[in-house]
């Protein structure tokens, strides 16, 4: 079944607002660099892990981020390319006017 554009808008409404946070956006923006732990983001960002691991629930809740095991690990990544690039248009355009 197709969605209205009201659903599509709605969508898009709660999609943007999983970047209004800024330790949700830390957490992204680390993860531009690759895949990471919650050790490794926690050091990256300069927050606790009750935090991170709070947020990363949420951003997967989101489809934003995605995870694997590996070993006792737990690996954190992007969960596709549209991820960076609504970060890459929106870092460059608040820094047009810079």
């Amino acid at each position: 079944m197709e969605s209205s554009i009201e659903d599509v808008l709605i969508d898009l409404a709660e999609l943007f607002k999983n970047f209004a946070d800024s330790t949700r956006i830390k957490i992204l923006y680390d993860l531009l660099d690759g895949e990471k732990n919650v050790t490794e983001i926690c050091e990256d960002i300069d927050m606790t892990q009750s935090a991170v691991s709070h947020q990363l629930k949420i951003l997967k809740t989101s489809k934003l981020v995605n995870s694997k095991r590996e070993g006792k690990s737990v690996i954190y990544f992007l969960a596709d390319d549209h991820v960076s690039s609504i970060i890459a248009m929106g870092k460059e355009h608040v820094e047009e006017d810079e």
